[in-house]
């Protein structure tokens, strides 16, 4: 190597001087190894550590398969998580946002990585996230594969964080759902949600800067916080026995967009989906944070979920057993609306 000379009496420098503590991310590794474990499943192929996860095809199982892939974030939900010091549930959240767009897509999750980026690894903290991420894996059936830790000392203030996550699938290309199954008079079943999921939550912010609510207010049997910090639902196992039998035509997954940005997704050119308002039992937070924020009705319906967070097409003589099914998962579900031929200048969603 070559070089300027350093200067006499110059102090050594190190990785943790320039804000790097290698001595936290080994405690990370070792502290996240059986989190990572207990999510291993059929077709993980060696263990956390390597320079990738390995993941082996069950080629016995699919005559045609595809490979789906999803990635998603927390969003500003992340604020919340800190105010509220508890970053286990966002973990959750990452993988939700991931596994439910795979499954909407019709595919099985089944490998999940994801991404921790701060400006000081805090062992806590982090582990927290990771054991939430665990948890949401397991939910899912899906193997938490790998990851990648970022300190990036300058990029992030004091306690920030910031998470990212990415999911892999498989599907069997002739019994995948799509809008190309999708036919005027089916039915749309609505799936409930969990909360506000995890969009929206800049709005939340705003409404609580405005209002000035405390996150420890009471609000129904918890807080206000607690009711705003809940996990979003992830639907694999409840869905997917019902997509691998072709019993559901389209599936949407109600994120960023609400009803009205999500599920013409799922349809065909020249239709639409007439939604009944009324027809499910809205969750008092949305009542909440209309009523707080002033925000229209139709404000409302594309920017949170509504108490909707997946939305199946399904024959209508199929829909009432399809919901029955769900239900055993313990979710709520019933059919809400009904596909209809469109006119060109109409709107793919239209609610009574």
């Amino acid at each position: 190597m070559t070089g300027k000379k350093p200067s006499a009496g110059a102090r050594k420098m190190n990785y943790r001087d320039a804000g790097v503590n290698l001595d936290a991310a080994d405690a990370l590794v070792r502290a996240i190894r059986p989190l990572c474990e207990s999510t291993r499943r059929d077709g993980v192929v060696g263990g956390v550590g390597g320079f990738a996860g390995v993941f082996e095809l069950p080629l016995a199982r699919y005559r045609e398969p595809l490979l789906l892939t999803a990635t998603d974030g927390v969003g500003t939900k992340l604020k919340l998580a800190r105010r509220m010091g508890r970053h286990d549930t966002v973990g959750v959240d990452l993988v939700a946002m991931c596994v439910n767009d795979i499954v909407a897509q019709g595919g099985e999750p089944v490998v999940f990585l994801d991404y921790f980026a701060c400006g000081a690894l805090d062992v806590e903290t982090a582990t927290a996230v990771i054991a939430g991420v665990a948890d949401g894996c397991r939910q899912a059936g899906a193997a938490l594969a790998g990851g990648e830790t970022a300190e990036m000392p300058g990029c992030y203030a004091g306690g920030e964080y910031d998470l990212a996550g990415f999911a892999v699938g498989l599907a069997e290309k002739g019994r995948l759902p799509g809008a190309g199954r999708v036919a005027a008079g089916q039915a749309v079943i609505g799936v409930s949600s969990s909360g506000v999921h995890s969009n929206g939550y800049s709005l939340v912010h705003r409404i609580l800067e405005t209002n000035g609510a405390r996150l420890d207010m009471r609000f129904g049997g918890a807080t206000l916080g607690e009711t705003l910090l809940a996990p979003t639902q992830i639907y694999v196992k409840a869905l997917l026995p019902l997509i691998e039998q072709g019993r559901v035509r389209a599936l949407a997954h109600i994120t960023g967009g609400g009803i009205t940005g999500n599920l013409p997704r799922a349809l065909p050119p020249f239709h639409r989906a007439r939604i009944g308002a009324g027809q499910w039992t809205r969750p008092e937070i949305f009542d909440y944070l209309q009523r707080e924020g002033r925000i229209s009705d139709d404000e409302m319906l594309r920017v949170f979920n509504c108490g909707i967070g997946m939305a199946l097409i399904a024959d209508a003589a199929d829909c009432d057993a399809i919901a029955r099914d769900v239900r055993a998962h313990g979710l709520q579900a019933r059919p809400i609306g009904e596909i209809e031929k469109q006119a060109e200048e109409e709107p793919c969603v239209v609610y009574d």
